[in-house]
């Protein structure tokens, strides 16, 4: 911890007359509640939390949490919680049918980010952002949460044509993985009714229940005595107090209720294993868990208990990050962790992805690690670097205590009210990790793993492709070597920490050598005497963020096609590698503690860097970037590390139908162009070469001279200046004048429809393709975006709200100024196979009534209004000023069109016939794509 650092918690606790008890006075306390939130229930027995946040502005996050989900349904009723969920936005007692969406709409909400809900085992929670700027919009979204707490309309039209959507939605979660977790929950949770509830449910039920059986849940369950509702946003406490009570107040509890039992699931003595291939599977997992009953944190000791098992998982889970950058890992992903299970259970668990056949080695690493864990603990080192982690992640959340969004806060409401969970304000954590952390030694953690590993209530499961002449091992065999591990005399674990500072170099200074600003949008940009260009955006939109980008043209553009490979994985490879005299595995323990983040990158067109940090580690980011450009570091181990991930990951991946979909599409948009492949070959890895990669890195980064660097976040101008001078202004700059070079491989031209037929899964992915040249300006740009936007909302109009035939359908544009001016409009989704044909027709139906209709105004008024509350969100965004600076300085787009009255001003222009001459113009064409996967049993092309 800096001195800054340890000066500030001093002060903090010095200041908190509240916290002047020791620890072991206070550690029986309960935990305190966020002193902001204001708490009531009704005699009707809801509940509500209300807090007030202003992050974002004029907005308010509201919830209604219901405590019932599928473990609630009767038999004939499995998925209909689910379904009830999707009933509550088809028509209530204020809003007819889709009204509510329309509506919500025409307010600039997004259905999706803004409007959604999600069922699980225990609760149902219905989630709607509100604008407040308007007291009307507040009220109205008050009045659509007491619709769906008492007053879904459940017509039956409506139902039945809710019942394709729900079924698609299930038909979208078919997948290797969702058949082996359907074999796998039966054997887990043997016993139990989680075994048996799934909240998507049966889509049998679901297609056939008759009215009143999905009814009947509505009213069972759906009663002020299980629900909560949640507020938090830019508003009134008092005001949002007195209108729940006067809105929810009236709901009536049955007068006999059906009790809500609290299912458990039950320990057992023996190991249970699920061993599962499947045909389509890519990669092969291993996780070993041991069920422990449920600790929940209500008080100081339990949070310090909390606390010592997440130090212990932050130093298992890094001892297994240094063994995955061995020249060739036991496993590609590995991870500890310890938690909340189903149910009343926790648990620990082991998790891995390994090679094929490498079941048995990638199990004994993990399990070998986790036994040295237990027969020698960790080191204070380890110690050291975990509890500085940790404070930094409480410090961050305090110093954004009142820059949080509501979003993030309300989700920790609503886990107060359906599981117990705690919900402390930013300064509450803080004050707890300060008072507490001091007090956790090694001797705290070092015993977990011989509390949490046991014989009994354990659980394996292993899962991997089904091949000829790839076998996974047995339980006996995995117990065997579990006992075997065991047996081992095992080293401790060596804790290697570099002492050199990060950068030890004396530096020069540049000068500025000009300036150009902005006052309107509050941008400045310098250029450095080296010739570095720099962009500042000062905010106060986060406290304890800045971000930046850098660029300068060529990327992988500038070597020829058998070198692009190399080319757009040397960052990858290098990145790993660390960076001077420090292995990725040092560098990871010099930074620990601090904010920081900077990842170097070769594109097709440009080179650069990403990256961000808070304002007390910025030099350290500079640092950084002086170094990755300076003092790259190459490890041959680290290559051969790289390769073998890669090619496990490789090697099955295309016995996924989905995968070989997304392959075999990319060969047909781009002509087998080697710099265009969806997935690489294993052949590409081959081809890797170290000093290549190292040489075309360096020279990507040899002259910084024609770099932009765009800085925004919470720094000021004059306090940046001398950073910026003293690392940026000593990276060399060569002069060399270059650009990048048209490789681009365009889409070909003509109509194309094909069709493949892979995968067990009754169900179909579809894409279609309208593409062209493109002229390049504002206004061509604008009307696009808004046609496409357009489109999105009336096709899910016709394919799900009217056909009932998907859950949700993508529509993604792209418009490209570099390095031809070209767009392209992809459309997306999955359907029942036997639908296909419908479906696509319905969609290009769809776009031809905008070509030769234009848009209804309302519908305009939908995609403007979103725009607009958009906007309003983005500008006090600081990635969205990075992006759009970013643009900027890339396209050459003027800097105006960042306000919002250049939005206003096109928003004015948009109306009918501007949209209906953008959909001529873009879906005119003759260049048509189509792609269609089929189930097998269907027709391939």
């Amino acid at each position: 911890m800096s001195n800054i650092r340890q000066y500030f918690f001093i002060l903090l606790i010095s200041l908190l007359a509240p916290w002047s008890l020791t620890y072991s006075q206070q550690a029986a306390n309960a935990l305190p509640m966020d002193p902001t939130v204001i708490t009531g229930q009704l005699d009707n027995g809801l509940k509500y939390f209300i807090k007030k946040n202003e992050k974002p502005e004029n907005r308010a996050e509201l919830r209604l949490a219901v405590h019932a989900g599928s473990l609630q349904e009767d038999e004939d009723q499995l998925g209909l919680a689910h379904f009830i969920e999707h009933m509550a936005f088809n028509g209530s007692e204020h809003f007819a049918k889709n009204e509510l969406v329309d509506y919500l709409e025409l307010t600039g909400a997004r259905f999706g980010p803004d409007l959604n809900a999600y069922t699980s085992f225990e609760e149902t929670v219905y989630m709607l952002q509100v604008r407040t700027d308007s007291m009307d919009l507040l009220e109205k979204g008050l009045l659509i949460l007491e619709d769906w707490a008492g007053g879904v309309s459940f017509e039956d039209e409506e139902i039945d044509k809710e019942r394709g959507v729900v079924v698609s939605e299930w038909r979208s979660s078919l997948s290797p993985d969702q058949r082996m977790q359907q074999k796998s929950f039966p054997v887990l949770y043997k016993d139990s009714r989680y075994a048996e509830r799934l909240p998507i449910g049966d889509p049998e039920i679901i297609e056939q229940a008759d009215y009143a059986t999905i009814k009947r849940f509505y009213k069972d369950w759906y009663r002020p005595s299980l629900m909560a509702v949640i507020a938090v946003g830019d508003f009134d406490t008092g005001w949002m107090e007195a209108e729940i009570k006067r809105r929810f107040a009236d709901l009536v509890n049955p007068s006999t209720p059906r009790q809500r039992e609290e299912y458990t699931i039950p320990m057992h003595k023996e190991t249970r294993s699920v061993i599962e291939t499947d045909k389509e599977n890519s990669f092969t997992r291993i996780q070993i868990a041991f069920k422990h009953p449920e600790t929940p944190v209500r008080t100081e000791a339990d949070y310090r208990q909390s606390l010592i098992q997440s130090l212990y998982n932050r130093m298992l889970n890094a001892r297994l990050v240094e063994i995955r950058q061995q020249p060739d890992p036991p496993f590609t992903f590995a991870y500890s962790g310890y938690g909340g299970d189903l149910g009343n259970l926790d648990n620990y668990f082991l998790y891995a992805f390994v090679p094929e056949g490498g079941v048995v080695r990638g199990i004994s690493s993990v399990y070998t690690e986790t036994l040295r864990a237990m027969a020698h603990g960790f080191v204070e080192t380890e110690l050291e670097r975990a509890k500085a982690e940790t404070m930094l992640g409480a410090e961050r959340a305090f110093k954004e205590q009142d820059k949080t969004p509501s979003a993030r806060l309300v989700g920790g409401l609503v886990s107060y009210f359906t599981d117990d969970s705690p919900f402390l304000s930013a300064e509450q954590r803080l004050q707890l990790i300060t008072e507490i952390l001091p007090t956790i030694k090694l001797e705290d953690i070092n015993p977990l793993p011989k509390t949490w590993i046991t014989e009994t209530n354990r659980t394996m499961v292993v899962t991997g492709p089904e091949k000829e002449g790839a076998t996974l091992p047995s339980e006996a065999e995995l117990l065997s070597v579990l006992d075997s591990i065991g047996q081992l005399d095992l080293e401790p674990y060596i804790d290697k920490v570099s002492d050199a500072p990060l950068l030890d170099k004396e530096l020069s200074t540049a000068e500025i050598t000009d300036e150009k600003t902005w006052p309107e949008l509050g941008v400045t940009e310098w250029t450095l005497s080296n010739g570095i260009k720099v962009v500042l955006k000062p905010t106060d939109f986060q406290n304890d963020q800045i971000q930046f980008t850098a660029f300068s043209p060529g990327g992988s553009s500038l070597y020829p096609d058998e070198d692009y490979f190399n080319a757009s994985n040397a960052v990858a490879i290098l990145d790993q590698s660390g960076i001077s005299e420090f292995s990725l595995t040092e560098l990871n323990k010099k930074l620990a503690g601090k904010n920081v983040s900077v990842g170097p990158y070769i594109g097709e067109l440009v080179e650069g860097f990403n990256g961000s940090t808070s304002p007390e580690d910025l030099e350290t980011m500079f640092q950084l970037i002086y170094l990755y450009f300076t003092a790259p570091r190459q490890d041959e181990e680290v290559l051969q590390s790289f390769v073998a991930q890669q090619k496990s990951i490789l090697e099955n991946i295309m016995v996924n139908p989905y995968y070989y979909f997304a392959n075999e599409k990319q060969k047909i948009k781009y002509q087998n162009h080697p710099r265009r492949k969806a997935i690489p070959d294993l052949s590409d890895l081959e081809g890797l070469d170290l000093d290549k990669i190292s040489r075309i890195y360096k020279d990507r980064f040899a002259d910084a001279g024609d770099f932009t660097f765009i800085f925004v976040g919470n720094f000021t101008s004059e306090g940046i200046r001398p950073l910026l001078q003293k690392y940026l202004g000593s990276l060399p700059a060569t002069g060399r004048e270059e650009s990048w070079k048209n490789v681009h491989a365009d889409l070909p031209k003509g109509k194309i429809e094909k069709t493949w037929v892979r995968g067990a899964a009754p169900k179909a992915l579809v894409e279609m393709v309208y593409h062209g040249d493109f002229d390049y300006t504002p206004e061509n740009r604008y009307a696009f975006t808004s046609l496409n936007s357009l489109l999105e909302i009336k096709l899910r109009e016709a394919l799900r709200e009217d056909k009932g035939g998907v859950y949700g359908v993508s529509v993604r544009d792209i418009a490209r100024q570099k390095p031809d001016s070209t767009y392209a409009v992809t459309i997306s989704f999955n359907a029942e196979p036997d639908q296909v044909d419908d479906l696509i027709a319905t969609a290009k139906e769809e776009i031809r009534k905008v070509m030769e209709n234009g848009a209804e105004q309302t519908d305009i008024t939908k995609v403007t209004e979103t725009q607009r509350q958009g906007k309003i969100r983005n500008l006090k965004e600081n990635s969205y000023w990075l992006g759009r600076l970013n643009g900027i300085y890339q396209n050459g787009d003027a800097m105006e069109n960042l306000t919002m009255e250049a939005l206003e001003e096109a928003i004015r222009r948009l109306n009918s016939e501007v949209l209906q001459e953008a959909a001529r113009k873009y879906f005119g064409t003759e260049n048509y794509m189509q792609f269609v996967l089929l189930p097998e049993g269907g027709d391939e092309d």
